[in-house]
């Protein structure tokens, strides 16, 4: 479970920034070079790149030189475990505030 914890606090900081999740966003619709990926950020490509280790660190992308030409595409198994994590407390949640309208139920008939 630690280790578990420690890649999905990873992940949630990898989507963090509005940049990387905008990058996440374009690989959606397939693989893409750097050059394409930073078109329309107004950054320095060193920094763009930075954003790009970030998520490549963090397991959500990969990416694959040939030639001069870097690409980069999404690895969607880090954000299924997210999906699996938000599944998981929605479902706690619902459980809680179905118990507090039962109680709460019960406190409003009791009143009577």
């Amino acid at each position: 479970m630690p280790n578990q914890q420690i890649a999905l606090d990873r992940v949630f900081h990898a989507l963090s920034d509005p940049t990387r999740m905008a990058v996440l966003a374009r690989l959606s619709g397939g693989p893409a070079a750097v050059s394409e990926l930073a078109e329309p950020f107004d950054m320095a490509l060193p920094s763009f790149t930075q954003h790009l280790r970030v998520l490549e660190d963090n397991g959500l992308v990969s990416s694959k030189k040939v030639g001069r030409v870097r690409t980069y595409r999404l690895r969607p198994e880090p954000l299924e475990a997210v999906g699996h994590w938000l599944e998981n407390h929605r479902r706690l949640w619902e459980q809680r505030l179905d118990q507090l309208d039962s109680y709460l139920a019960s406190m409003k008939e009791e009143s009577r």
